[in-house]
């Protein structure tokens, strides 16, 4: 049937996507960075789409074309509204599948611990900041993941970390020992206890030291 129905004009198209959001029929989509009429029978003649062009790319001309198909119109938005919500499900899973705890025993700060327990047995042990964890989004799944963790912040806990520290590492089969501190001078005193037990130990223990900034980078790592 011969009917009036819009035309765009390609070279004067800029490809805003203007008229795409204007069409409330989904009749109109960009391709290769221009607008195109994808289907005859989704463009109702209306023009809702003329007046959101800055560029004047869109007229109405009358031509044959297919009648205007509104069943299929509607078919075809409903389609997009459940893929749609499918993909915002979809990202709401992953998003609560990565908001998982890595935390692997219970208590964490070093000063509560016991010395001997079975969760130290076979350890790769991590000796913390409490604070690192809240400036590295990322902390559970880097540095907590398959290890043991212990906590602790030299500026607020009183007394030294170097005798227990020594007390687990002499009493369990520790295999290495990670150390996550803030760059702030105060937290040179993980580090410290860290080296001072490895050695009082006795023991060979693989030790390496992150330090993280305090907006969570990664600024230095040492082994």
């Amino acid at each position: 049937m011969k009917r009036k129905i819009i035309t765009i004009d390609e070279a004067l198209c800029n490809g805003c996507g203007l008229c795409v959001s204007a069409c409330h029929e989904g009749a109109i989509g960009l391709v290769d960075g221009k607008a195109r009429l994808l289907r005859d029978d989704y463009c109702d003649g209306l023009g809702d789409c003329l007046p959101a062009c800055p560029t004047n790319a869109i007229s109405f001309e009358e031509r044959v074309a297919a009648p205007y198909d509104e069943a299929a119109v509607q078919k075809n938005m409903a389609k997009q509204e459940e893929s749609v919500i499918k993909a915002v499900s979809a990202k709401d899973t992953n998003s609560t599948a990565e908001i998982k705890s890595e935390l692997r025993q219970w208590p964490v700060q070093l000063k509560l611990v016991p010395v001997s327990a079975p969760f130290f047995n076979g350890a790769d042990l991590l000796f913390a900041a409490d604070c690192a964890a809240f400036s590295r989004a990322s902390f559970h799944q880097e540095f907590m993941q398959n290890r043991i963790t212990v906590i602790g912040c030299p500026k607020l806990d009183s007394g030294s970390y170097i005798e227990k520290l020594t007390a687990i590492l002499t009493e369990n089969d520790i295999r290495s020992l990670t150390v996550v501190r803030m760059e702030v001078p105060c937290c040179g005193g993980l580090a410290y206890a860290a080296l001072e037990a490895i050695k009082a130990s006795g023991k060979f223990i693989p030790t390496q030291t992150i330090v993280l900034s305090t907006e969570g980078d990664i600024i230095r790592e040492n082994n």
